[in-house]
C-alpha cells in the first residue's frame, strides 16, 4: 500500500507548476516595476537614495530587486485577500515570512534538526559499536553523506539561488543513492566476491557524477529528478522489506528497519499537500522535514543492533573454526 501511495506522489509532483498566480498578476508586476525603478540601480542589485539595509539582510544577500519582490509579494497577497481570493503562489512557492533573512525559516530549522539527529546518533553508534565490526565504515560514510545533504538543504531554504538549488537537489539525491548503496552492500556482502563490490561502488559513484553533470547543464528537470528519486527509493524500500521479512525470526531487531522504511513512505505523503503555510511559516514540506528527524534515531538503532549481531556471528565462526 505504501508503494502505491508513493507512486501517486510521483504523478502529483511531476505536474509541478513553475509559474504561479501571484507573480503572473498585473498588480505584482506593476508593483515590482515601480519598486525597482524607484529604489534599485541598473541590474537590481544595489540600492539608490542612500537606503540603509539591515545588516542581517545584507549578510544573507538580499539585493534590491529581492527586497522589491518580497514587499510586492505581501502587497499582492493582501490585494488577493481583499477580493476574497485564495492566497497565491509566487514563482511556484507559497509566501513565507522571512526571519533573520531566512526565506523559509521552518524548513531551515528542521533541516538543521535532521543533521543534528545524524550527528548525535553517529556518536551513539561509535560508542556502542566496536570499530572492527562489519559495516562500521559503511554507516559512517552514510552519516557523512547525510550531514552534507542536510547542510545544503538548510542553505537552500535559507536563500533560494540557482547554485544553492543545484547543491540541494544533488545532495538530496546523494542521500537517496547512498541509502540504496548501503542496502545493497549489506544484503550482498557475504554473497558476492570483492571485485563485484568494487564494481557496484564504482557504478554508484559514476552514476552520481553523471547525475550532477546533468543537473549542471541548465534548468533542473524537476519531473525527471522526482521520478529518479522515487524509483530508487522505492527499489530500496522493497529490498529492505523483503530482507526484513526473510530474517524476522533469526534477527528480531530488523523490525526497526521495516518500520523506518514504512514510516518514511507514509510521511512522504506530506509532500502531496499543497496549501498555504500555517502562519506563513510552517508548510507541508517543512513538516515533512520535521517528521524525518525522529526516524533517524530508528535507523541508527537498527544499524547498531545489526553491526553487533554481525560481529557476534563473526566471533562465533572464528571460535568454531578453532575447535578441534
Amino acid at each position: 500500500m505504501d508503494f502505491l501511495l508513493i507512486c501517486l506522489t510521483i504523478i502529483i509532483l511531476i505536474n509541478y507548476c513553475f509559474c504561479s498566480a501571484g507573480d503572473r498578476s498585473t498588480y505584482y508586476q506593476k508593483c515590482l516595476e515601480n519598486c525597482s525603478k524607484l529604489n534599485c540601480s541598473e541590474g537590481g542589485q544595489n540600492f539608490i537614495n542612500n537606503f540603509q539595509q539591515p545588516l542581517i539582510l545584507y549578510i544573507t544577500w538580499w539585493s534590491c530587486i529581492d527586497e522589491c519582490k518580497y514587499d510586492c509579494m505581501w502587497k499582492t497577497v493582501e490585494g488577493f485577500h481583499e477580493r476574497n481570493w485564495q492566497t497565491p503562489q509566487f514563482y511556484g512557492k507559497w509566501p513565507f515570512i522571512r526571519c533573520f533573512g531566512l526565506q523559509e525559516p521552518a524548513s531551515v530549522l528542521f533541516s538543521v534538526l535532521n543533521g543534528y539527529a545524524h550527528f548525535k546518533m553517529i556518536k551513539r553508534f561509535r560508542k556502542d559499536v566496536r570499530p572492527d565490526s562489519p559495516f562500521y565504515w559503511l554507516w559512517h560514510a552514510f552519516c557523512i553523506v547525510s550531514l552534507h545533504a542536510w547542510f545544503w538543504s538548510a542553505v537552500f531554504h535559507a536563500r533560494d539561488f540557482p547554485l544553492t538549488e543545484l547543491f540541494d537537489y544533488a545532495c538530496a539525491f546523494s542521500m537517496v543513492l547512498m541509502s540504496c548503496y548501503v542496502m545493497l552492500i549489506r544484503l550482498l556482502k557475504y554473497k558476492i566476491p570483492r571485485f563485484a563490490l568494487l564494481a557496484i561502488t564504482t557504478f554508484f559513484f559514476t552514476f552520481f557524477a553523471n547525475y550532477v553533470m546533468y543537473l549542471s547543464m541548465g534548468r533542473i528537470d524537476y519531473g525527471y529528478n522526482m521520478e529518479l528519486n522515487i524509483l530508487i527509493g522505492t527499489f530500496t524500500a522493497i529490498c529492505w522489506f523483503g530482507w526484513c521479512t526473510y530474517n524476522r525470526i533469526r534477527q528480531p531487531y530488523v523490525w526497526k528497519c521495516a518500520l523506518f522504511v514504512a514510516l518514511t513512505g507514509i510521511v512522504m505523503l506530506l509532500e502531496v499537500i499543497d496549501k498555504p503555510p500555517l502562519f506563513y511559516v510552517f508548510d507541508s514540506h517543512s513538516l515533512w522535514h520535521l517528521t524525518t528527524a525522529p526516524l533517524v534515531i530508528l535507523l541508527y538503532s537498527f544499524a547498531i543492533d545489526d553491526c553487533k549481531y554481525l560481529r557476534k556471528k563473526e566471533v562465533e565462526n572464528i571460535a568454531n573454526k578453532k575447535e578441534p
